[in-house]
């Protein structure tokens, strides 16, 4: 099974967080079904039209909503008062704006981590979790996407380098230094480097021509991804995995590609095994990306399952 076919939103807003942010959020599919969210990455790249098509339409109302700094939140790029903490709040205001008593949360990448952290807060209003290249913004993941990455993609990896004069620098000190500077001429440069060394490793077959994004959705996740790891995603080391027994009762579906090299397969084995109801799906023709066949397949089959249980 792979996606569903396209839909369009039924309901759509801005909501009012404080702290001059404010959330683009919309609605879709059964306007009475099982509540689900879908939990964006990044931090900083938005929700998109075609994320909905993992949901079946007739049966869930599918909340899509772009987290703060990024997609069609305002204002762009904004790093002041966004913190994980800041996210998880954002997310329970969501779910009281639209009278929402539990839904499934449905995210990947840095959606997997944010998905964890609410839960955690606030596993009362937690139906269940349908996580796929789980990060959990220990050192090591931060580590992995800065330096570890070029062993696999080692051109992807220098051109990363060499934007910042070498290997002996400190990356993400001279890409935070670049990409907060307020001249576009220093940060824009930087946000599109960033975002191309992680769109050639996101795949596992790279596409051989990628698409550049703009320069808001370039400077939203290029910016917000490196204050994140800069401030260690506002987490203390190991948080989500001390955090466990908070959640452990839920189920969860865990999606991750083989040969995921964003989001290595160890830290989604880690998880499972700490989480005796969850599911560990190795999609074996899947990298990091959501939209591979792979991965497309199995994260509808994931909330198929959930689905049936929910009746």
């Amino acid at each position: 099974m792979d996606l569903f076919p396209p839909i369009e939103a039924h309901a759509s807003g801005m909501l009012d967080v404080g702290d001059g942010h404010s959330l683009y959020w919309e609605v879709s599919g059964n306007p009475t079904g099982m509540p689900v969210l879908f939990v964006h990455g990044g931090p900083g790249s938005g929700s998109a039209p075609a994320y909905r098509r993992y949901f079946d339409p007739s049966y869930w109302r599918i909340v899509l909503f772009d987290q703060r700094g990024c997609g069609r939140s305002t204002p762009n790029a904004e790093t002041h008062a966004n913190t994980t903490g800041h996210l998880v709040a954002d997310m329970e205001r969501l779910r009281h704006h639209l009278a929402v008593e539990k839904w499934l949360l449905f995210g990947g990448s840095w959606g997997s981590t944010l998905s964890l952290a609410y839960g955690q807060a606030h596993p009362e209003r937690v139906l269940g979790f349908v996580l796929r290249g789980i990060f959990l913004f220990r050192p090591i993941e931060t580590e992995w996407f800065l330096h570890g990455m070029g062993t696999f993609f080692p051109e992807a990896h220098r051109r990363f380098r060499e934007h910042v004069n070498g290997d002996s620098v400190d990356l993400l000190a001279a890409y935070h230094r670049r990409l907060m500077n307020p001249d576009p001429a220093i940060h824009l440069p930087a946000a599109r480097v960033w975002c191309a060394y992680e769109e050639a490793c996101a795949r596992l077959v790279p596409r051989d021509a990628p698409s550049e994004m703009d320069a808001a959705a370039a400077l939203s996740l290029s910016r917000m991804e490196c204050h994140y790891m800069v401030h260690g995603g506002f987490m203390k080391p190991g948080q989500l995995l001390a955090g466990m027994e908070r959640i452990r009762h839920l189920p969860a579906h865990l999606v991750q590609g083989r040969y995921d090299v964003v989001c290595p397969p160890v830290t989604a084995d880690e998880l499972a095994r700490q989480w005796p109801g969850a599911r560990l799906d190795m999609v074996s023709d899947a990298g990091h990306s959501a939209m591979e066949p792979g991965a497309r397949r199995a994260l509808v089959a994931a909330v198929r399952v959930f689905q049936a249980r929910l009746g």
